[in-house]
């Protein structure tokens, strides 16, 4: 139940987020979800993009020469509502999971919130909340959102 996430390192200059989403919009590659950390001197972007367009996608970030990788992350279905979000971390912390980052994914659900998770046990993570009944998404699920 993982999705598959593609991280760019980004040199932090004027116009070089709006370079690296313009080669992937030119080519019809949409981004379904994005975050963005920084630096000093680099800024680590993060995106989501439909699962049978992440090979091409790194194809053309690499031919662009950007420095890329890709991890699994797990999509989360958060109840949104206040403490929603504060349950689902409750889990992790009473389970010692720590979580790398997260971000939101906006895209229509209308009582849930999407978040991404990167966790230290993604494996594990994965039965607890199952074993919690929270709803993971797979990556066929976020493809069709």
């Amino acid at each position: 139940m993982f999705i598959k996430q593609i991280s760019v390192f980004l040199e932090n200059k004027r116009g070089s987020f709006r370079m690296l989403t313009e080669l992937l919009g030119k080519n019809n590659i949409d981004l379904l979800a994005v975050s963005i950390a920084d630096t000093k001197n680099f800024g680590i972007v993060r995106c989501v993009v439909r699962g049978g367009e992440c090979d091409r996608a790194l194809e053309l970030l690499k031919g662009a020469d950007y420095s890329t990788r890709v991890n699994n992350v797990i999509c989360v279905a958060v109840p949104d509502r206040p403490m929603g979000l504060a349950e689902v971390l409750a889990l992790l912390d009473d389970n010692d999971l720590f979580i790398e980052y997260t971000y939101s994914f906006v895209r229509g659900r209308q009582d849930h919130a999407l978040i991404i998770l990167r966790l230290s046990e993604p494996e594990r993570a994965l039965e607890v909340f199952k074993n919690a009944g929270v709803r993971v998404l797979s990556q066929d699920e976020v493809d069709a959102l």
